[in-house]
């Protein structure tokens, strides 16, 4: 199999590391050659945090150029428009449609942008939802990352009782059931 690309991008504290570890589980269960990436950013003040999982035969390294990516996963409507150009021609782009204000507009110094999903969805696949609504619905809006794990599901090639053995095995114990209904949840969306 040649080797797949995907690029997690979020704001720090929204889940990024731990949905990089579903992914990385879910690869290294399907028996695939797995490379992780973390770029912290600043991570612990709400700044980028971006991740890469490249997973296929033989991987010789984590990075993913511009251009290459086969899914993004965007935990936050700007951190999509700033890496969407990672993107292959026929990649998929999915958005948490949330916004948090970086530093930038918190102070005045930028403003946010609007119409975001709209022009990204004029150059890519895009599939947009509130994943956080979706995860206050489920009674836990710290999961809403694993309901846009659920959708990238269905843009991967590995079974869905695969998935769920894999978040069983890798998100805290408590929190289990919670995080297997949330995936459901974004992989029914």
């Amino acid at each position: 199999m040649e080797t797949k690309s995907i690029m997690i991008v979020g704001v720090g504290g929204q889940g990024t590391l731990l949905t990089s570890r579903i992914l990385g589980g879910i690869t290294t269960h399907a028996g695939y050659d797995v490379k992780l990436s973390e770029v912290h950013g600043m991570a612990q003040r709400g700044g980028s945090v971006v991740t890469f999982v490249r997973y296929g035969d033989k991987v010789n390294e984590p990075i993913v150029e511009e251009g290459c990516a086969d899914v993004l996963i965007a935990f936050e409507r700007l951190e999509a428009l700033r890496y969407a150009h990672f993107l292959k021609k026929d990649g998929v782009l999915i958005v948490n449609d949330q916004r948090i204000d970086p530093m930038t507009v918190v102070t005045g110094a930028a403003e946010y942008p609007e119409g975001i999903i709209e022009e990204l969805s004029a150059k890519y696949k895009v599939i947009s939802l509130d994943a956080m609504a979706e995860a206050k619905k489920l009674g836990n809006s710290r999961v809403f990352n694993t309901i846009i794990v659920g959708v990238a599901a269905k843009h991967m090639d590995f079974a869905k009782e695969d998935w769920l053995t894999v978040i069983e095995k890798t998100v805290p114990p408590k929190t289990v059931d919670i995080n297997k209904k949330a995936f459901e949840a974004g992989f029914a969306f």
